[in-house]
Formats: structure tokens, sequence, C-alpha cells
């Protein structure tokens, strides 16, 4: 079992609860009594778990080196050199393949989706993560990419308040996120990721409030949209929004005080408050809807 724990450890399979976005489109579309949809949106979060595995292998290949100067990253299997590099190529291609069989299965849509994540990460590893800015908006869209599999990759029209909702709020924490390496490397940065050179913490403190406030106010507008109201016969969603308010606000403090914001999806699965706000804004939002 020690022999599998490095490999496992390379797939980082707790980022796979980011998968979770490509179920925003059934949950809000109405469309979990159709089987074949949630057998379909099923296979586009599988897809799309594998593919992240392939990944974050491939940019930990890339950054290995870099990685042993971050005070976490460090202990990753490839820069700890618990797994060797050829094992990880056929890791990350088994995963790949893997991805794109299952995308086939959900629709020809989804396994474009799925290219297009796997193209896009490639020239972000190969160069575009360097470039201040763009490379949070690459982060973003990777998130984008499967509220679309999850939406349009299976036939249900997604909302554009939603998407707007889901863009800024991938922003919030892909800013926050280089927030936290600028905290953890404490003026290192650019030895660790030469993109960090380029941000400052008053920056990047802006550009979080800015997201973060437009978060809020964007979900907001669309709990009580007519269009929202008219699709789901209710104008109860808008009790949802302080769940919303709390859990950016949470993040926020683990961010500042408890040196957090570095893993979004270790922070979920990990902290109790994060955990608890989601779990109960999920069961809101079923009990509105059903």
């Amino acid at each position: 079992m020690r022999g599998i724990l490095p490999y496992l450890k390379l797939m980082r399979p707790h980022q796979w609860v980011k998968s979770g976005f490509v179920f925003v489109g059934l949950l809000f579309g109405h469309g979990w009594h159709d089987a074949m949809l949630v057998h379909r949106v099923l296979m586009a979060a599988a897809a799309f778990s594998l593919a992240a595995s392939a990944v974050y292998i491939f940019n930990d290949l890339a950054d290995r080196e870099q990685d042993r100067e971050h005070p976490e990253k460090r202990h990753r299997p490839l820069a700890a050199g618990t797994v060797g590099v050829i094992q990880a190529l056929l890791l990350a291609g088994f995963c790949m393949l893997s991805a794109l069989m299952l995308a086939n299965d959900a629709s020809k849509t989804v396994l474009l989706f799925v290219l297009v994540y796997a193209l896009l990460n490639l020239a972000y590893s190969m160069g575009l993560k360097h470039i201040a800015l763009l490379d949070v908006f690459i982060i973003s869209t990777g998130f984008m990419l499967r509220i679309l599999a999850g939406t349009l990759g299976v036939g249900i029209a997604p909302s554009h308040w939603l998407l707007l909702c889901s863009l800024l709020l991938t922003l919030f924490l892909g800013f926050a996120k280089r927030r936290a390496e600028l905290n953890a490397l404490s003026g290192r940065g650019g030895r660790h990721r030469r993109v960090l050179d380029d941000y400052s913490p008053v920056l990047l403190d802006k550009l979080i409030s800015i997201c973060a406030a437009s978060a809020i106010v964007s979900y907001g507008l669309y709990t009580v949209s007519p269009e929202t109201v008219a699709m789901h016969g209710t104008t109860n969603l808008i009790y949802s929004v302080p769940f919303v308010i709390y859990g950016i606000f949470r993040y926020l403090f683990l961010l500042h005080r408890r040196s957090g914001g570095g893993d979004p999806a270790a922070m979920l699965l990990q902290d109790y408050h994060l955990l608890g706000t989601f779990a109960a804004w999920f069961i809101t939002i079923v009990a509105l809807l059903a």
C-alpha cells in the first residue's frame, strides 16, 4: 500500500472536489430526475477529475525544481523524488486517456471541453503561467469549462447570472491563491513562481476585494431576477445568500489570519466552517428547488 500512496498523492484526488462545478447545471436546471442526464453529468465530472490529475502531474513535472523552494510543495512526490519521471508520465497518460474516453461517453461536446481544458493547461504550464493576471484568468477558465460541460455539454441551458457569478468566484479563489503563496514565501515568491514578482500584497488585496464583492452581488441578483423566479417558481432563493457571504468572509479570514488560501479544495475539506457552510447552502438550495 505504501508504494501506491505516492502515486495517489501525485494524482491529488482531493482536487476532484472541483468537479463539483460540473453539477451546477444539473442542480439549477432541475435535471436530477433524468437518469440519462445524470449519467452523462457523472461521466463529465469523472472525465474532468482524471484530466485534472493528468494536468497536475504534468505541472509537477515542469515545476519540480521550483517546488523544492516551497515549504509545503517540496513534499510533493516528484519534488521529493518518491516518484520517477517515467512513472509520472505513464500515470499522466493513463489519466488523460481515461478522461477522454469518459468525456466521449458523456457527449462530443464534453469531449471538446475536456480537450480545450487539457490544451489550455498545457499552454499554461509552458509559459502562460508567467503572465500576471492572465495566469489567474486561465485558472478560472478551467472552472468555467467544467460548468459548461455540465450544462451545454449535456443539453442544459446555462444561466448567464450563474456563469457570471462562477467567473467572479473562481477569480476570487485564484487571486487568493496567489496571495497565499506570497504569504508563505515571505519575499522569495519569484524563486518558486516567477509571476509572483509581478504581484504585490496591495494589488492582490484589491483584486480579491473586487472579485469577492462582485461575486456576492451577482449571486444576490441571480436569486431575485425575474428569469430565476420564473424558472424555479420561488422567490426564496435569496435566503441562500447569507451562506455565500459567510463562506467568502470565512475564506478571507483563513487567508489573512490562518495562513490558508493556497489550496481551495483542501480548505473546503479541512475547515469545518467552510464545509458546514457549503452543506447548509446546498441543503437550502435543494429544499427550495425541490
